[in-house]
């Protein structure tokens, strides 16, 4: 079976050029050239990687991807010619994969696609619910319940709540989680774990009056046992 590739992308020059470029490596290609049709193409069809422009017509990619991180783990690299710290850091928050800026290499980018593709072929290995106490998280389905109460989580409080459970009772650095969870290129805040640590705490800890996630001062944070 071929790797399916969406191309969302309203440039058609640029749509048509990768395009071919993939298609020459071997991959099977789609392509949608404004942000809603892109959306419903990615929720209706099997891909196992989106090239995700961010200025669209309809939709901007951000929306798009968004919108799409609600049903879908998908692999998604982000294709713009905007290079704005903000910019970048707005989508990896949401979920994305990965970020290139135009112009790019096509060398670049295919070492970009087979690095995420690599990455979402892990991520699918991992699908055993994960536990502890009243707290169940489910990778495949990307869900997650405290009891019977479904938590709304972003993707990115998802990919951390995750990470933690997949690691209980060891203490996990700040540097580590924000490796597994953001990637080595992340340019934003330093202090984006412990943001993000707090605003689990809020829909978790707080919510339901435990303690689920334990600071190791001056090392990173961990979840215990059967916290309940």
């Amino acid at each position: 079976m071929p790797t399916n590739i969406l191309i969302v992308e309203d440039e058609s020059g640029i749509a048509r050029f990768l395009e071919l470029e993939l298609t020459h490596e071997g991959y099977a290609v789609d392509k949608a050239a404004d942000g809603r049709t892109g959306l419903d193409m990615a929720l209706a069809g099997e891909y196992d990687l989106i090239l995700l422009d961010v200025m669209l017509p309809g939709l901007n990619g951000l929306e798009v991807l968004r919108r799409l991180r609600n049903e879908s783990g998908v692999p998604v690299i982000m294709l713009t010619a905007r290079d704005a710290v903000m910019d970048k850091v707005s989508g990896l928050d949401m979920g994305a994969n990965d970020y290139i800026t135009k112009p790019f290499s096509i060398e670049e980018l295919l070492a970009r696609i087979r690095a995420a593709l690599r990455s979402g072929a892990a991520a699918e290995r991992r699908t055993a619910v994960l536990r502890c106490g009243k707290l169940a998280l489910d990778p495949a389905r990307h869900t997650a319940v405290y009891g019977e109460t479904p938590l709304q989580l972003t993707y990115k409080e998802f990919f951390l709540l995750q990470t933690l459970l997949e690691n209980r009772d060891i203490v996990q650095t700040r540097d580590m989680l924000m490796e597994k969870v953001w990637g080595y290129d992340y340019a934003g805040e330093t202090n984006v774990v412990d943001v993000y640590i707090r605003y689990l705490r809020q829909k978790i800890d707080a919510a339901f009056g435990v303690k689920l996630i334990h600071t190791v001062r001056g090392v990173g944070y961990v979840i215990k046992g059967d916290s309940t």
